[in-house]
């Protein structure tokens, strides 16, 4: 029941967040009404005859929330603790992701409650194509556009997209992004989300007049964003102190060598197993001594609890909500700069719109041009937000909002919706 509350009380920061911005913007009631309910929640049993030969009935989720500015688009995850109030929250905040990025879609996420690490291969597959089944009638490259999210990777996109082409009958590539080249991926897709935080970072310290060329950057997390950062803000000469997994973390002063840390976790299973470096817990990166901190794990990590140690001149999330609102309030009291998970880790949904593009044209881009696309995107969002927060002379978060929330209600009354 705990988990239940923690996961309920993520929709209920969007929703306070969405009212105080109403507030400041003047918005009608009807408007925060449309925005505060998904247009569609979907939610199937998907029975999977496991290994063992016995069946087990997983329940999944599609939630999609406003497709005012396009086709919905959002990944879907598999982990143990999905839940339709993480759904709902997260397919919120890719609603307003997209639109602060100033890209044609709408916002939805999806979710299998499941715990992968303990699946097979095969049964990760059979869980993947009976979920594309069971969501076909509800998706599409016109209509909502899954990616990949925790735990899915391009594998299961393959798969999901084999699925959907049987049940409709024709090759759909843009259906779903995150694919493999091979099918029709895009290149620069697999390190878009964290090149995308490490432009944001660069644009950041301009601002701000910091140095990233030695600056000590602690980052919670270490899959495929938190690396991918690491690894940009790393070759820049910025000196990566701590990073975790979720079995701990490690710290030197000194700096880490991301490579040779990805190499130990890749044959150890742990970063944890490092020698040249000491063992933390993996909470423990978001308190350390550094200059920038990148939370790139779940949710909810930087709590009214730890905030207090939080010794980071600038935060740039790589997950999506790190911070609770109480966290939030206590960061913006010491001064420190934030850069908000729906500008920082949108360069993912900048690139998974790239991939979709070059689907629908059947035409495809170098990687050096989707890495420069990119960076355009995220450094004119980024500067779209500064603006804003400083004209309203609110933090970076209450921008993002601001600007996002601006242009979905543009859409809505262009449609006729208000």
């Amino acid at each position: 029941m705990g988990e239940f509350q923690i996961q309920q009380s993520f929709f209920d920061q969007y929703l306070g967040k969405l009212r105080h911005v109403a507030e400041i913007i003047d918005l009608a009631p009807e408007v925060v009404e449309i925005l505060s309910k998904p247009k569609r929640t979907i939610i199937v049993s998907i029975p999977v005859r496991m290994d063992n030969g016995k069946t087990r009935v997983f329940t999944a989720y599609r939630v999609q929330f406003n497709d005012a500015r396009g086709p919905m688009k959002g990944g879907f995850r598999y982990h143990p603790d999905v839940n339709l109030d993480e759904v709902k929250a997260l397919a919120a905040l890719m609603m307003l992701k997209t639109a602060v990025v100033n890209i044609p879609y709408g916002g939805s996420k999806g979710g299998v409650k499941c715990n992968p690490k303990e699946m097979s291969r095969r049964e990760l597959e059979v869980l993947t194509r009976e979920y594309a089944k069971a969501l076909a009638p509800f998706i599409g490259p016109d209509i909502d556009i899954p990616a990949p999210d925790v735990n899915t990777d391009a594998q299961v996109m393959a798969w999901f997209l084999d699925e959907y082409n049987k049940v409709v009958g024709k090759v759909v590539p843009g259906v779903v992004t995150g694919k493999p080249l091979s099918i029709g991926g895009s290149g620069g897709r697999g390190e878009a989300t964290g090149r995308g935080v490490f432009f944001i970072g660069l644009e950041a310290a301009s601002k701000l007049n910091v140095s990233l060329k030695d600056a000590r950057v602690s980052i919670q997390g270490f899959g495929n964003v938190a690396f991918n950062a690491a690894k940009f803000f790393y070759e820049l000469g910025s000196k990566i102190v701590a990073v975790s997994n979720s079995k701990g973390g490690i710290y030197n002063p000194d700096g880490l060598n991301i490579y040779k840390v990805m190499e130990v976790k890749r044959k150890e299973g742990s970063v944890t197993k490092y020698s040249e470096a000491e063992i933390i817990s993996r909470e423990d990166p978001l308190t350390v001594d550094c200059d920038i901190l990148i939370p790139a794990a779940l949710e909810g990590q930087i709590t009214e609890k730890n905030a207090g140690n939080v010794k980071a001149k600038m935060i740039i999330e790589g997950a999506n909500g790190p911070t609770t609102p109480e966290a939030d309030k206590i960061l913006s009291e010491k001064g420190v700069f934030i850069v908000p998970d729906i500008l920082a880790n949108a360069g993912g949904v900048v690139v998974s719109y790239f991939e979709w593009v070059q689907n629908r044209m059947g035409y495809y881009w170098s990687e050096k041009e989707v890495d420069d696309k990119l960076k355009t995107i995220m450094v004119n969002a980024f500067n779209d937000v500064y603006e804003v927060s400083n004209k309203y002379n609110v933090d970076m978060r209450t921008g993002a909002y601001i600007t996002s929330i601006n242009r979905i209600v543009g859409a809505m009354k262009s449609l006729g919706w208000i």
